[in-house]
Order: structure tokens, then C-alpha cells, then sequence
């Protein structure tokens, strides 16, 4: 009887661990929620169903995209730190919530770095500053004149406090010298119907979201965040070479899990990703809307969060910006 219990106290964990290899083996066995942290509509809504759509013909299981909008990500990235770490759940997150949000808002209910665990980064690009058209401002220039004969009367919009959009209008506020006032919002669907109508004066835009009415004439485009031109936008001069060498703000998109999910899951998603983001039909259809695809390993994401982290909490520090 001894020996049968001490064969049962050994055996137990070994049963337990070939169980869960057993689960993972046969992942994916069900669908997939995809987060988003904005509103349909947006950039960042736009390449997770380009992506969704591809990962549910490789993997043989539905991949649905679920958009939770608020507090500039940060609603969608605590949902995903605390979901069950099975391989079911990941997230497109982005720079606001897993570079800014620690630097930001006091009492995050998670930790970027610790809670969500880095699978790939998905996407960077440069956003665009736009216009209305009715703004008598046709350069940078110009809009710096405007905005310094009319201190905080001159709207940007961004989709959220602490997103890429938000900290890009601060770092130019701090470059250019002007007063601009922030109108925050859930996501770049929910800001354009606003900036169209006239109802704000410019919002720092993703190509994709901004492309289509800067084609129609509805909007102008007057400058970009990356160091060298966008590949959508060639026509359109960077900041850096409108006078403010050296400005760089640049999006970017990352797949994350939540914070436990087993490194073997890890590692299956990595694979699964890359390889979704390499393919030709995928990039294409990303690069058409201005959305470049940049895959790499778990450890090359972990490092480039670790950096931006550094990067943006000097700027919101020196901008004093806080999550009121």
C-alpha cells in the first residue's frame, strides 16, 4: 500500500504536466478572441481583422476580433493581463498602454512588462499630421504661425491620453513652441467624423485612417512623424525636415498574451504570427493602408517595449502630462 501511494504522490504531477501537453498539442480546438483596444474603424482595428482573417485560414479555427475601447487601450490590455493563459486570448496592443501607461497613470491595474507577455511586434509606422481644409494653413509652417497668433485655440485630436497620437502632438508642442488644445477619443473611427465636419482643427492620423479623404481633398496632410517619408505618402515632408530635425514619433502595433501563457504557447504564437504578417497577400493588403509589417522574435519585443518605455516617460515627464 506504501508503494501504491508513492507511486500515486510521484505519478500525479507527471499526469498533470503530460495533460497540458496533451492540451496544447491539439491547440487550437476552438476559436480565438483577438483584442483590440479601439473603436472599429481605426487603424489598429484594420490590421487586426486583415491579420484575423489570415491566422483563422492557417489555423483552422475561427479568430474573432473583439474591440474594447477606452482609457486609450488600457480597458483592452488589463482584460487580456487577466485573461486565462490557455492560448485562446492575445492582443494587438499598442505603444500607449505597454511604453506609456506606467508612466502615466498612478495605480495601473497591470504591469506591461510583467502581466502581458511580448509574442511579436506586428506593425510601426509614421502618423500624419491632417487638417481641415477650411484651416487657412497649407505648410507646418503655416500651421505654427496660426497656432502662435491663436495660443490654445487650435484643436489636435489623438485616440486616447498616452497614445502614439497623444504623445506625438506633445513632443511637437515642446519642438514647436505652440499652444495646441487636446481633444482625446476612442480611437481614430470615432475622431475623423469630427476633424471632417470641422468640429476640430487636426489630429495626428494614421495613414490608413486619414489616407482615403486626403485622396477625396476632404482633409490635408501636412507633415509626418517618421524620420524619412512614408512609403504612402511620399509627396507629404516629414517634421524632421520641415524645420525640426530629428523629430521622430513613430506608431507601432505588438502582439502580447497574457502573462503566464506557457513559453511553449508563446513560442507556437510566434510562429504563428510571423508567419502570418510575412505573407505576401497579408503585407499587401497592410501596406496598402499605409501599415508596414515588422515581425521578430519574443526577446527583440520585450527590449523595443523596455526602450519606448524610456523614450516616452522622459517626454511625459518634461511635457508634465498627466491621465486627468
Amino acid at each position: 500500500m506504501k508503494r501504491i501511494a508513492l507511486f500515486s504522490i510521484l505519478a500525479a504531477p507527471l499526469l498533470a504536466f503530460s495533460g497540458g501537453v496533451a492540451a496544447q498539442a491539439n491547440w487550437p480546438s476552438r476559436p480565438i478572441t483577438l483584442v483590440v483596444g479601439f473603436a472599429a474603424g481605426g487603424a489598429t482595428d484594420t490590421a487586426a481583422r486583415i491579420i484575423a482573417k489570415k491566422l483563422a485560414e492557417n489555423l483552422g479555427q475561427p479568430v474573432v476580433v473583439d474591440n474594447r475601447a477606452g482609457a486609450g487601450g488600457n480597458i483592452a490590455h488589463q482584460q487580456v493581463a487577466n485573461a486565462a493563459p490557455d492560448g485562446y486570448t492575445i492582443l494587438l496592443g499598442s505603444v500607449g498602454p505597454l511604453s506609456v501607461a506606467p508612466h502615466l497613470v498612478k495605480n495601473l491595474p497591470y504591469d506591461p512588462q510583467k502581466d502581458l507577455a511580448p509574442l511579436t511586434m506586428g506593425i510601426v509606422f509614421a502618423n500624419v499630421l491632417v487638417v481641415h481644409p477650411g484651416l487657412p494653413a497649407k505648410t507646418l509652417a503655416e500651421f505654427v504661425a496660426l497656432a502662435k497668433q491663436k495660443p490654445g485655440q487650435l484643436e489636435y485630436a489623438s485616440t486616447g491620453i498616452g497614445s502614439a497620437s497623444h504623445l506625438a502632438g506633445e513632443l511637437f508642442k515642446i519642438r514647436a513652441d505652440v499652444n495646441l488644445t487636446h481633444i482625446p477619443y476612442k480611437g481614430g473611427g470615432p475622431a475623423m467624423p469630427d476633424l471632417l465636419a470641422g468640429r476640430i482643427a487636426s489630429y495626428w492620423s494614421t495613414p490608413s485612417t486619414a489616407l482615403p479623404h486626403i485622396q477625396a481633398g476632404k482633409l490635408r496632410a501636412l507633415a509626418t512623424t517618421g524620420l524619412t517619408r512614408s512609403p504612402t505618402l511620399p509627396d507629404v515632408p516629414t517634421i524632421a525636415e520641415s524645420g525640426y530635425p530629428g523629430f521622430e514619433a513613430v506608431n507601432w502595433y505588438a502582439f502580447v498574451a497574457p502573462g503566464k501563457l506557457p513559453p511553449e504557447l508563446c513560442d507556437r504564437w510566434n510562429r504563428e504570427l510571423v508567419k502570418v504578417l510575412g505573407a505576401p497577400d497579408v503585407r499587401a493588403q497592410l501596406l496598402e493602408h499605409g501599415l508596414e509589417p515588422k515581425p521578430g522574435t519574443r526577446e527583440e519585443l520585450a527590449a523595443f517595449i523596455r526602450k519606448e518605455s524610456e523614450i516616452w516617460g522622459k517626454v511625459i515627464r518634461e511635457a508634465r502630462i498627466t491621465a486627468d
